[in-house]
């Protein structure tokens, strides 16, 4: 590169210097992509160029699949992609065999409970295939009949935890009717946070636990999500996340030089 390095920070920039980027540039925004545009973000990591948030988190928060993939381990048990009717028969057979009823659908690219349904049995998925096409990709878990929705959000050293309650639909959606209170994070719960961070390459996060009598379970990891519920307002928030990204732009921008 014959030019010093180029800070990005707004996606009219980005999308108008995008042929030379190169090894060094700084991309320090979010980077806002049309469904099926994700190649973007890979052709950004071959050309070795710093994102913040980085590239992985990005591509973390569009995609429930690649969540799934990535975070299987922290994630309820037997949670999986259906990536092909193949994947779907293979799910069936080893659902039968661990005596999985219930199951819930978790549809790619849809946020706030739209893209969630439940099924009396992933038979069920299978048979409504024939009537009207599945959209594949999706990921399939069982259903958990008691639990309890924490959502954690996650800005450097500020941390804050609501419980999300719904006592007319499974989904706890703070948006149709659901209602919150405060969680005590416990220690383990924060460390479980913070290996799904670090894993994940997050700068900061929205997380949804699963709390299943002892266990915690991860459900979802987002950049970004809804405040409603939590203590801090809007314009906090934006003044939070912009000072993490400027801090870890200037960090880096200091290795290159």
């Amino acid at each position: 590169m014959n030019r010093p390095p180029r800070i990005i920070r707004d996606n009219t920039t980005l999308f108008n210097h995008y042929p030379d980027l190169a090894h060094g540039d700084i991309i320090c925004c979010r980077i806002r992509l049309k469904p099926g545009e994700e190649h973007v973000l890979l052709d950004l990591s071959r050309k070795k160029v710093h994102a913040i948030p980085s590239l992985n988190a990005q591509l973390c928060s569009r995609s429930k699949t690649y969540q799934t993939r990535l975070f299987s381990a922290y994630m309820y048990p037997e949670t999986r992609v259906i990536y092909t009717r193949h994947d779907l028969m293979a799910a069936i057979s080893r659902y039968g065999q661990n005596g999985i009823g219930k199951v819930v659908l978790k549809q790619e690219g849809k946020n706030g409970g739209i893209g969630i349904f439940l099924f009396n049995h992933i038979e069920e998925i299978y048979s409504s295939s024939f009537s009207s096409p599945l959209q594949y990709p999706f990921v399939v878990q069982p259903f958990v009949e008691r639990y309890r929705d924490i959502r954690v959000i996650i800005l450097s050293d500020y941390v804050e935890a609501y419980e999300r309650e719904s006592l007319g639909s499974f989904r706890h959606n703070l948006h149709c009717g659901g209602v919150s209170k405060q969680h005590n994070l416990s220690n383990a719960q924060l460390d479980f946070c913070k290996d799904i961070m670090s894993k994940g390459e997050f700068p900061y996060a929205h997380i949804d636990l699963v709390l299943v009598e002892d266990h915690c379970y991860l459900a979802e990891i987002n950049l970004r999500g809804g405040l409603k519920g939590a203590s801090i307002n809007g314009r906090d928030y934006q003044k939070m996340t912009t000072e993490i990204e400027n801090d870890l732009c200037e960090r880096f921008a200091e290795t290159m030089s």
